[in-house]
């Protein structure tokens, strides 16, 4: 079976096994989503849920997160905090100058934004405007990519090239809720529990040294 048809029969499966996979960051508007995202680096989504429960109560929009001088006792426990409040502070500065505080649709401007990369900018396109530009590539969707053979390489933004050549566009946000999901509850690192996987025939195994 070539790659592409393996990959694809991968997420067929993921698909049925996992239907509900979706964003698990909890937020009300699209200014909050991105602050969570951007807190959601090198944190799990529960923390950054834990914290932005009382965090979004008080912080609603651009000018608000802008204005913060607070922020970094209150986002203290997701880690880096003072590069995330002052990461977090400017980019809501320009949304709030620039784009009239809203949080704009395109790549190009999201990136631009500090502390913005492709994957923050393809989490936030994606789930609040409808735009697949890419994958979002976190932990587990590196991972997970490279264990079942999806790619070769181990840089974000390859694997990101890699996966969207195989799989159609309207499929690319959903890719990356299907491992994350996946990845927690059976593909862990750095045991997976193969025994477990539905998905385990097609899948190489790619760096498992012994699985269960």
């Amino acid at each position: 079976m070539c790659m592409g048809k393996r990959v694809r029969e991968i997420f067929s499966i993921l698909r049925k096994t996992r239907p509900a996979a979706k964003i698990a960051l909890r937020c009300t508007n699209i200014v909050q989503l991105l602050v969570a995202v951007m807190l959601s680096a090198q944190c799990t989504d529960t923390r950054v849920n834990i914290v932005t429960k009382g965090l979004f109560l008080k912080y609603r929009t651009a000018r608000d997160f802008a204005d913060a001088r607070t922020l970094e006792r209150e986002i203290r426990s997701t880690g880096f905090f003072r590069v995330k409040a002052r990461n977090i502070r400017e980019a809501c500065r320009i949304i709030g100058e620039k784009y009239s505080g809203k949080v704009p649709k395109s790549m190009d401007e999201l990136i631009e934004l500090p502390g913005v990369g492709r994957k923050t900018a393809n989490i936030v396109l994606s789930n609040a405007y409808g735009i697949n530009e890419g994958v979002a590539v976190d932990t587990h969707v590196r991972r997970l990519a490279f264990r079942m053979g999806m790619t070769k390489n181990t840089e974000p933004d390859k694997i990101e090239k890699d996966l969207m050549k195989m799989l159609p566009r309207g499929e690319w946000n959903k890719i990356t809720y299907l491992l994350i999901e996946h990845g927690r509850a059976v593909c862990k690192a750095p045991t997976p529990s193969c025994s477990l996987c539905p998905v385990a025939l097609l899948c190489p195994k790619n760096g498992v040294a012994t699985s269960k």
